[in-house]
Protein backbone atom coordinates (compact mmCIF):
# COMPACT_ATOMS: atom_id res chain seq x y z
CA UNK A 1 0.00 0.00 0.00
CA UNK A 2 1.10 3.69 -0.71
CA UNK A 3 0.55 6.14 2.54
CA UNK A 4 2.75 9.04 1.05
CA UNK A 5 3.59 10.56 -2.69
CA UNK A 6 5.57 13.79 -2.93
CA UNK A 7 6.27 15.61 -6.73
CA UNK A 8 8.93 17.59 -6.38
CA UNK A 9 9.55 19.95 -9.52
CA UNK A 10 12.83 20.14 -11.58
CA UNK A 11 14.97 17.26 -11.38
CA UNK A 12 15.20 16.49 -8.19
CA UNK A 13 17.26 14.23 -6.78
CA UNK A 14 15.50 11.33 -4.51
CA UNK A 15 17.26 12.62 -1.02
CA UNK A 16 14.97 16.26 -1.63
CA UNK A 17 12.24 16.54 0.73
CA UNK A 18 13.03 12.94 2.04
CA UNK A 19 12.54 14.10 5.39
CA UNK A 20 8.97 15.32 4.95
CA UNK A 21 7.80 12.18 3.13
CA UNK A 22 9.14 9.57 5.90
CA UNK A 23 7.21 11.65 8.69
CA UNK A 24 3.99 11.81 6.28
CA UNK A 25 4.18 8.17 5.27
CA UNK A 26 4.72 7.19 9.44
CA UNK A 27 2.01 9.64 10.33
CA UNK A 28 -0.16 7.66 7.65
CA UNK A 29 0.50 4.64 8.73
CA UNK A 30 0.04 4.96 12.43
CA UNK A 31 -3.37 6.64 12.38
CA UNK A 32 -4.45 3.81 9.90
CA UNK A 33 -2.96 1.21 12.56
CA UNK A 34 -4.88 3.36 15.37
CA UNK A 35 -7.89 3.03 13.69
CA UNK A 36 -8.36 -0.29 13.41
CA UNK A 37 -6.65 -0.61 17.04
CA UNK A 38 -3.92 -2.74 15.69
CA UNK A 39 -0.93 -0.18 17.10
CA UNK A 40 -0.40 -2.82 19.82
CA UNK A 41 -0.16 -5.78 17.39
CA UNK A 42 1.59 -4.66 14.74
CA UNK A 43 4.89 -4.76 16.70
CA UNK A 44 7.86 -2.56 15.54
CA UNK A 45 7.72 0.06 12.64
CA UNK A 46 10.41 0.16 10.50
CA UNK A 47 11.57 2.66 7.63
CA UNK A 48 13.56 0.99 4.86
CA UNK A 49 15.04 2.74 2.04
CA UNK A 50 17.85 2.62 -0.18
CA UNK A 51 21.05 4.60 0.24
CA UNK A 52 19.84 8.24 -1.90
CA UNK A 53 17.71 8.27 1.50
CA UNK A 54 20.96 7.94 3.89
CA UNK A 55 20.90 11.63 5.09
CA UNK A 56 21.01 13.38 8.53
CA UNK A 57 17.35 14.76 8.08
CA UNK A 58 15.60 11.64 7.26
CA UNK A 59 17.55 9.23 10.26
CA UNK A 60 15.99 12.86 12.60
CA UNK A 61 12.50 12.13 11.11
CA UNK A 62 12.81 8.54 12.46
CA UNK A 63 13.77 9.50 15.62
CA UNK A 64 11.36 12.22 15.99
CA UNK A 65 8.31 9.65 15.34
CA UNK A 66 9.76 7.15 17.53
CA UNK A 67 10.25 4.65 14.42
CA UNK A 68 13.17 2.41 13.80
CA UNK A 69 14.86 2.91 10.74
CA UNK A 70 16.81 0.86 7.80
CA UNK A 71 19.02 2.54 5.50
CA UNK A 72 21.50 1.57 2.65
CA UNK A 73 25.05 3.13 3.08
CA UNK A 74 26.85 4.28 0.63
CA UNK A 75 30.07 1.99 0.46
CA UNK A 76 32.91 5.29 0.92
CA UNK A 77 36.28 5.61 2.77
CA UNK A 78 35.07 6.01 6.10
CA UNK A 79 32.24 2.76 6.05
CA UNK A 80 34.78 1.05 4.40
CA UNK A 81 37.47 1.64 7.20
CA UNK A 82 34.69 0.77 9.38
CA UNK A 83 34.48 -2.73 7.73
CA UNK A 84 37.74 -3.26 7.77
CA UNK A 85 37.90 -3.60 11.42
CA UNK A 86 35.17 -6.50 11.78
CA UNK A 87 36.97 -9.76 12.48
CA UNK A 88 37.30 -12.75 10.33
CA UNK A 89 35.53 -14.39 12.66
CA UNK A 90 32.34 -12.60 12.82
CA UNK A 91 31.70 -12.90 9.25
CA UNK A 92 28.36 -15.53 9.01
CA UNK A 93 27.13 -17.30 5.89
CA UNK A 94 23.76 -17.04 4.88
CA UNK A 95 22.02 -18.87 1.78
CA UNK A 96 19.00 -17.20 -0.14
CA UNK A 97 15.69 -19.17 -0.57
CA UNK A 98 15.80 -17.66 -3.52
CA UNK A 99 18.97 -16.61 -5.85
CA UNK A 100 19.17 -12.67 -6.02
CA UNK A 101 20.09 -11.31 -9.52
CA UNK A 102 23.31 -8.74 -9.18
CA UNK A 103 23.19 -6.71 -12.22
CA UNK A 104 27.01 -5.14 -11.45
CA UNK A 105 28.30 -8.94 -12.00
CA UNK A 106 25.29 -10.37 -14.61
CA UNK A 107 24.82 -13.62 -12.54
CA UNK A 108 22.52 -14.91 -9.84
CA UNK A 109 23.94 -15.24 -6.15
CA UNK A 110 22.18 -17.56 -3.99
CA UNK A 111 25.09 -17.60 -1.18
CA UNK A 112 26.45 -14.47 1.07
CA UNK A 113 28.32 -13.53 4.20
CA UNK A 114 26.72 -10.77 6.86
CA UNK A 115 28.25 -9.15 9.87
CA UNK A 116 27.68 -5.73 12.04
CA UNK A 117 29.32 -3.90 14.04
CA UNK A 118 28.57 -0.20 16.35
CA UNK A 119 29.08 2.48 13.41
CA UNK A 120 28.51 6.29 14.14
CA UNK A 121 27.06 8.11 11.46
CA UNK A 122 27.84 11.85 10.73
CA UNK A 123 30.37 11.92 13.79
CA UNK A 124 30.89 15.17 15.05
CA UNK A 125 27.52 16.59 14.16
CA UNK A 126 25.15 17.81 16.15
CA UNK A 127 23.04 14.77 15.28
CA UNK A 128 25.51 11.97 14.91
CA UNK A 129 23.63 8.61 15.36
CA UNK A 130 25.37 5.45 16.75
CA UNK A 131 23.53 2.23 15.55
CA UNK A 132 24.61 -1.11 13.74
CA UNK A 133 26.20 -1.41 10.25
CA UNK A 134 24.86 -4.72 9.04
CA UNK A 135 27.27 -5.50 5.83
CA UNK A 136 26.75 -8.11 3.49
CA UNK A 137 29.66 -9.40 1.52
CA UNK A 138 29.76 -11.53 -1.63
CA UNK A 139 32.59 -12.66 -3.94
CA UNK A 140 33.32 -10.19 -7.09
CA UNK A 141 33.87 -12.72 -9.51
CA UNK A 142 35.16 -10.09 -11.57
CA UNK A 143 38.16 -9.04 -9.68
CA UNK A 144 39.15 -12.29 -8.18
CA UNK A 145 42.65 -13.18 -8.75
CA UNK A 146 45.88 -14.65 -8.55
CA UNK A 147 48.46 -13.06 -6.04
CA UNK A 148 52.42 -12.98 -6.37
CA UNK A 149 52.71 -16.02 -4.68
CA UNK A 150 49.75 -18.07 -6.92
CA UNK A 151 47.15 -18.31 -4.85
CA UNK A 152 44.01 -17.45 -5.17
CA UNK A 153 42.49 -14.90 -2.72
CA UNK A 154 39.01 -13.57 -3.03
CA UNK A 155 38.04 -10.12 -3.60
CA UNK A 156 34.64 -8.91 -2.04
CA UNK A 157 31.85 -6.62 -3.18
CA UNK A 158 30.14 -5.05 0.03
CA UNK A 159 26.64 -3.96 1.02
CA UNK A 160 25.84 -2.25 4.06
CA UNK A 161 23.02 -0.93 5.95
CA UNK A 162 22.86 1.29 8.98
CA UNK A 163 19.81 0.29 11.28
CA UNK A 164 19.05 0.59 14.84
CA UNK A 165 16.91 -2.56 14.28
CA UNK A 166 15.92 -4.64 17.89
CA UNK A 167 15.81 -7.63 15.68
CA UNK A 168 18.87 -10.36 15.51
CA UNK A 169 21.30 -10.06 12.46
CA UNK A 170 20.15 -12.56 10.30
CA UNK A 171 16.40 -11.17 10.58
CA UNK A 172 17.54 -7.70 10.07
CA UNK A 173 19.20 -8.14 7.52
CA UNK A 174 16.43 -10.36 5.72
CA UNK A 175 14.08 -7.62 6.41
CA UNK A 176 16.44 -4.84 5.22
CA UNK A 177 16.83 -6.66 1.71
CA UNK A 178 13.06 -6.69 1.54
CA UNK A 179 12.54 -2.93 0.63
CA UNK A 180 12.76 -3.54 -2.96
CA UNK A 181 10.13 -4.60 -2.92
CA UNK A 182 8.92 -0.79 -3.63
CA UNK A 183 10.24 -1.03 -7.15
CA UNK A 184 7.32 -3.76 -8.06
CA UNK A 185 5.02 -0.74 -6.63
CA UNK A 186 6.83 1.45 -9.16
CA UNK A 187 6.37 -1.17 -12.21
CA UNK A 188 2.97 -1.89 -11.34
CA UNK A 189 2.35 1.89 -11.59
CA UNK A 190 4.80 2.92 -14.74
CA UNK A 191 2.29 -0.06 -16.26
CA UNK A 192 -0.69 2.11 -15.29
CA UNK A 193 -1.19 5.35 -14.48
CA UNK A 194 1.93 6.65 -14.47
CA UNK A 195 2.33 6.17 -18.19
CA UNK A 196 -0.13 9.17 -18.36
CA UNK A 197 2.67 11.44 -16.67
CA UNK A 198 3.57 14.06 -17.30
CA UNK A 199 0.87 16.73 -18.50
CA UNK A 200 3.28 19.79 -18.42
CA UNK A 201 1.39 21.18 -15.62
CA UNK A 202 2.95 20.99 -12.18
CA UNK A 203 -0.70 21.13 -9.81
CA UNK A 204 -2.00 18.97 -12.28
CA UNK A 205 0.78 16.15 -11.92
CA UNK A 206 0.30 16.61 -8.16
CA UNK A 207 -3.24 16.09 -8.16
CA UNK A 208 -2.93 12.97 -10.74
CA UNK A 209 -0.20 11.56 -8.18
CA UNK A 210 -2.56 11.80 -5.42
CA UNK A 211 -5.33 9.54 -7.44
CA UNK A 212 -2.88 7.19 -8.57
CA UNK A 213 -2.16 6.30 -4.74
CA UNK A 214 -5.74 6.22 -4.60
CA UNK A 215 -6.59 3.68 -7.09
CA UNK A 216 -3.07 1.73 -6.33
CA UNK A 217 -4.76 0.99 -2.39
CA UNK A 218 -8.28 0.19 -3.51
CA UNK A 219 -6.82 -2.18 -6.21
CA UNK A 220 -4.74 -3.64 -3.75
CA UNK A 221 -7.49 -4.31 -1.56
CA UNK A 222 -10.00 -5.36 -3.66
CA UNK A 223 -7.56 -7.89 -4.66
CA UNK A 224 -7.09 -9.23 -1.05
CA UNK A 225 -11.08 -8.95 -0.54
CA UNK A 226 -11.29 -11.23 -3.68
CA UNK A 227 -9.32 -13.66 -2.52
CA UNK A 228 -5.86 -15.57 -2.49
CA UNK A 229 -5.18 -15.87 -6.07
CA UNK A 230 -5.52 -12.10 -6.29
CA UNK A 231 -4.02 -10.91 -2.85
CA UNK A 232 -0.80 -11.16 -4.47
CA UNK A 233 -1.26 -10.52 -8.01
CA UNK A 234 -0.07 -7.29 -9.87
CA UNK A 235 -2.37 -4.35 -10.29
CA UNK A 236 -3.13 -5.26 -13.98
CA UNK A 237 -4.03 -8.59 -13.23
CA UNK A 238 -6.49 -7.59 -11.12
CA UNK A 239 -7.66 -5.00 -13.51
CA UNK A 240 -8.18 -7.26 -16.06
CA UNK A 241 -9.97 -10.11 -14.05
CA UNK A 242 -11.85 -7.92 -11.60
CA UNK A 243 -12.43 -4.21 -12.83
CA UNK A 244 -12.17 -4.20 -16.75
CA UNK A 245 -14.84 -7.05 -17.88
CA UNK A 246 -17.32 -7.06 -19.73
CA UNK A 247 -20.99 -6.94 -18.68
CA UNK A 248 -24.42 -5.60 -19.50
CA UNK A 249 -26.20 -3.69 -17.14
CA UNK A 250 -30.53 -3.81 -17.41
CA UNK A 251 -32.92 -1.89 -15.76
CA UNK A 252 -36.55 -3.06 -14.33
CA UNK A 253 -38.75 -1.15 -12.21
CA UNK A 254 -35.98 0.24 -9.86
CA UNK A 255 -33.90 -2.89 -9.49
CA UNK A 256 -30.50 -3.02 -11.54
CA UNK A 257 -29.43 -5.92 -13.04
CA UNK A 258 -25.27 -6.71 -13.91
CA UNK A 259 -25.38 -9.28 -16.47
CA UNK A 260 -21.72 -10.64 -15.99
CA UNK A 261 -20.02 -13.06 -18.99
CA UNK A 262 -21.43 -16.42 -18.62
CA UNK A 263 -18.94 -19.05 -17.90
CA UNK A 264 -16.48 -16.76 -16.23
CA UNK A 265 -13.28 -18.17 -14.14
CA UNK A 266 -13.14 -15.57 -11.72
CA UNK A 267 -16.90 -15.16 -11.23
CA UNK A 268 -16.51 -16.57 -7.60
CA UNK A 269 -13.84 -13.97 -6.22
CA UNK A 270 -15.71 -10.96 -8.15
CA UNK A 271 -18.97 -11.86 -6.13
CA UNK A 272 -16.73 -12.60 -2.41
CA UNK A 273 -15.47 -9.02 -3.27
CA UNK A 274 -18.72 -7.53 -4.39
CA UNK A 275 -20.91 -9.39 -1.51
CA UNK A 276 -17.78 -8.22 0.85
CA UNK A 277 -18.21 -4.74 -0.34
CA UNK A 278 -21.84 -4.46 -1.15
CA UNK A 279 -24.03 -5.86 1.95
CA UNK A 280 -27.27 -6.93 -0.14
CA UNK A 281 -30.63 -5.20 -0.31
CA UNK A 282 -32.69 -5.47 3.07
Amino acid sequence: MIAATQLRAGNAGSARGAASLVAEAVATTKAVLAAHEAAEAAGEIVVRADSAFYSRTVIAACRRARVRFSITVRIDAEVRRAIATIPDDAWMEIQYPQPVWDDEQQRFISRAHIAEIAYTAFEGRRDETTARLIVRRVPDLNKTAVDAQGELFTVWRYHAAFTDSPFILVQAEAQHRGHAIIEQVFAALIDGPLAHLPSGRFNANNAWLACIAIAHNLTRAAGVLAGRPHATARAATIRRHLINIASRITRHARAITIHLPENWPWQHNWRRLFAIAHAPPA
